[in-house]
């Protein structure tokens, strides 16, 4: 007779032994990170490692960035993850150009619209706030000012002028926008790197090429002077935190100079770029993305930021003619 009740059930196999060693990963950076951007990426992240990496077209990326697009030609709903909520920001008009330029769409109607809203956004001096006044109701990251009358910061207004000037917009917006980087620039005296970075963006592709030659010269004595990029990975407790930024958190060269064509790059030797990109490229996370070195302050927007970050320390590794496999 055939048994039944508990006795007919399978016999339930013993699990796996749990000191079974952890085989190490050995696909390639660019197969890892791949791996991460279609498991945790947005769409328009997925649609931008597509056209960098597996040869995609630009279509994609630009549909993608409409989501973000506002009827006042800015855009919004999250595109910068740290700030929320759907209304336009500077901030987010800056990402969304920054796509259009890699994506090479970076001009006609869309340069227009966009210039637009940078016209609306602007302070009486021309220049772009960091977060306009307005939406407070959505959330945005502590570190993020929001007052009720912003003052224009070359943080906001450096790297947008920089994307259009390589693109060759011109737009009545754009003069007075220039006039106030080229002042920002040359009597930048912070120790701020993120205002050192956003002068880069500007300096890289402002008109007047001796005249950025020289600012960029005087940016770059002033950050070894005060030691505002790390040039001993490996000795990383020995370098202070850069003003305005959390322990740990630290400037290195490729930061500076992304690409090697870049003003930035004459800053640091040989030696020094190379310990920057092998310390970049030690940083690829067991999951194949790359950290967010920044304070974290909610779930969302760090994970969202992964997704950027990754790719950009990919096209960082691969413009200084680092394999990717």
């Amino acid at each position: 007779m055939a048994e039944t009740g508990a006795s007919a059930l399978p016999a339930i196999p013993p699990p796996a032994t749990p000191c079974t060693p952890r085989t190490p990963d050995s696909r390639s950076p660019l197969a890892r990170a791949e791996r991460f951007v279609w498991l945790n990426a947005r769409v328009l992240e997925q649609r931008l490692f597509a056209y960098h990496f597996r040869g995609g077209d630009p279509g994609p990326v630009e549909t993608a960035l409409d989501a973000y697009r506002n009827e006042d030609g800015g855009y919004g709903h999250a595109l910068d993850p740290d700030l929320r909520g759907p209304v336009s920001q500077p901030l987010h008009t800056a990402r969304a150009l920054c796509v259009l330029d890699a994506v090479g769409r970076c001009g006609g109607q869309r340069a227009e619209r966009v210039c637009r809203y940078l016209t609306s956004a602007s302070t009486a001096d021309g220049a772009l706030p960091l977060v306009r006044a307005g939406g407070e109701a959505a959330p945005v990251a502590p570190f993020l000012p929001v007052v009720a009358d912003p003052p224009g910061e070359l943080l906001a207004t450096g790297p947008v002028v920089g994307l259009l000037h390589r693109n060759e917009v011109w737009h009545a917006w754009l003069f007075r926008a220039t006039d106030f980087c080229w002042q920002a620039a040359e009597s930048l005296e912070s120790s701020r790197p993120d205002e050192i970075e956003a002068a880069v963006a500007f300096l890289d592709t402002a008109p007047d090429r001796p005249r950025a030659q020289a600012a960029a010269d005087r940016l770059g004595r002033l950050v070894r002077e005060r030691r505002l990029a790390v040039l001993d990975p490996d000795d990383l407790r020995a370098s202070p935190a850069s003003p305005g930024r959390a322990r740990g958190e630290h400037r290195f060269p490729h930061e500076y100079a992304r690409d090697p064509r870049s003003l930035a790059r004459a800053w640091f030797t040989d030696a020094e770029m190379a310990r920057s990109l092998d310390f970049l490229a030690a940083e690829q996370e067991d999951d194949g993305g790359w950290p967010v070195r920044r304070p974290r302050w909610a779930p969302a927007p760090v994970l969202e930021a992964r997704g950027r970050v990754t790719i950009e320390a990919l096209r960082t590794l691969r413009a200084h003619g680092r394999p990717l496999g």
